[in-house]
């Protein structure tokens, strides 16, 4: 269970950093990154099951598939601060 939740904690630690370097400026430091990238890896399942687009499986393919979750986040976020 504990490499489980280190593995999901780096990968949302890494998806949120890259998506807040995507998406400059909008990055909310180590914690709120994390949040972003776990959250974005929910969002980016959905969005590219819903597309029919599959990624490849694996730790990379969490990655990728959670950094474009994310950057879809923060643009998100981005349109409701400015509301």
């Amino acid at each position: 269970m504990l490499p489980f939740l280190l593995v999901i904690l780096i990968v949302g630690a890494v998806a949120g950093w890259l998506a807040g370097l995507i998406v400059q400026g909008r990055g909310f430091g180590l914690f709120g990154d994390i949040v972003v990238g776990i959250l974005g890896a929910f969002v980016g399942s959905f969005v590219l099951h819903a597309l029919g687009i599959f990624i490849i499986g694996g730790l990379i393919g969490a990655i990728v598939g959670a950094t474009l979750g994310a950057v879809i986040l923060l643009l998100i976020i981005g349109v409701l601060r400015r509301v």
